[in-house]
């Protein structure tokens, strides 16, 4: 499947700011399951300071701002082509150590509630225990934007019952951890079946297995990722692979808004021509 995505980030200041810097994980890359076909990132209002691969291998770029400017408008945007792996990434690659994927981060330590879960799961191998999981986390977190923050932890998101993509994923990741598996944070996009506009990017878990290596899960949406998914980046959690991040110096009051669709390349021509 060939997907078209425009993921439009602007922010609005009050007043000038004295100095801001955005890190931006905003560049698909080529790998197992996508091929980028064309891709792009305008900066409007603001000065691409530079652009490197992370530790974890993200393509990453640092945007500043300063002086007289009240805006930063960030449009990435291009096509990537994907197909259905059933979840399978594969062998580990990179730099970084597969080990270091059992690391807790303050956002995925296990406490009682993640230690439960694990107790309760049920299957005959990993990779079952994993379905499982992925199955149980969708009751216990009810799908609820606004109920968590991206401070919010695993067990806050268990103990709340409610949260989005990003809690399911903490809690995933924490809990295979907990059994002594590997396990990293994975963002990207996920076009909807009923609507090519999203309210935000995607997020998913990636489990290392062995004789699979990485594979997927999606606990927001109880499935592994297929064509329908491109993935941006990836690391020990939200803070390492979050789209765009940063920082703000002085007082001046911030607007955020985010527009993003996530369509079928031949859908789009095909809406196109019948308009004409």
């Amino acid at each position: 499947m060939r997907l078209r995505i425009t993921h439009t980030t602007d922010y609005r200041y009050d007043d000038p700011v004295h100095y801001s810097l955005q890190r931006l994980r905003l560049t698909p890359q080529t790998g197992p399951g996508q091929t980028v076909r064309q891709w792009s990132i305008e900066v409007d209002g603001a000065k691409v300071e530079a652009g490197y691969a992370d530790q974890f291998g993200n393509q990453t770029h640092l945007v500043s701002m300063e002086g007289e400017s009240h805006r930063v408008h960030i449009v990435a945007s291009g096509e990537v082509e994907t197909e259905d792996r059933a979840g399978v990434f594969g062998p580990h690659q990179g730099f970084v150590p597969l080990w270091l994927y059992l690391r807790a981060s303050p956002r995925t330590l296990a406490g009682p509630r993640i230690t439960a879960l694990v107790e309760s799961l049920e299957g005959d191998s990993d990779l079952a225990r994993m379905h499982d999981m992925m199955e149980k986390l969708n009751g216990l977190i009810r799908y609820e934007p606004g109920a968590t923050g991206t401070e919010t932890t695993a067990e806050e998101a268990l103990e709340a019952g409610a949260g989005v993509c990003q809690d399911h994923t903490h809690a995933m990741i924490s809990a295979a951890r907990h059994m002594g598996l590997p396990a990293r944070y994975v963002s990207g996009y996920l076009m909807m079946d009923d609507s090519i506009e999203q309210s935000a990017s995607h997020a998913w878990a990636e489990v290392h297995l062995q004789g699979l290596g990485w594979v997927g899960f999606d606990a927001a949406n109880r499935h592994c990722p297929d064509e329908r998914y491109v993935r941006l980046a990836s690391g020990l959690c939200y803070a390492d692979a979050a789209p765009v991040s940063g920082l703000r110096l002085g007082p001046a009051g911030e607007n955020l808004s985010v527009t993003l669709t996530v369509e079928p390349v031949g859908q789009s021509q095909s809406q196109s021509q019948s308009q004409n």
